[in-house]
């Protein structure tokens, strides 16, 4: 993002979207994004945000969910 614009427009795309919930913060280059799993799903939100013309990715998971997720079950 290079302005306040930018986020905006990132945050009215997302916005469209059913079931979503998204605020864009330009200071800090991140998106707050809250959204019904039943309506949309994560590909989505990247791809909305894609042809808007910017890049996004997700955040990795927190370390101890990580490290939960690698233990094998017993």
């Amino acid at each position: 993002m290079t302005c306040a614009s930018c986020a905006n427009r990132i945050e009215r795309k997302l916005n469209k979207l059913d079931g979503v919930q998204a605020s864009v913060n330009y200071a800090t280059e991140a998106a707050t994004v809250r959204y019904d799993p039943a309506r949309v799903d994560a590909d989505q939100l990247l791809d909305t945000v894609s042809a808007a013309g910017y890049s996004a990715t997700l955040p990795a998971p927190p370390v101890a969910e990580a490290a939960d997720a690698a233990e094998p079950a017993t």
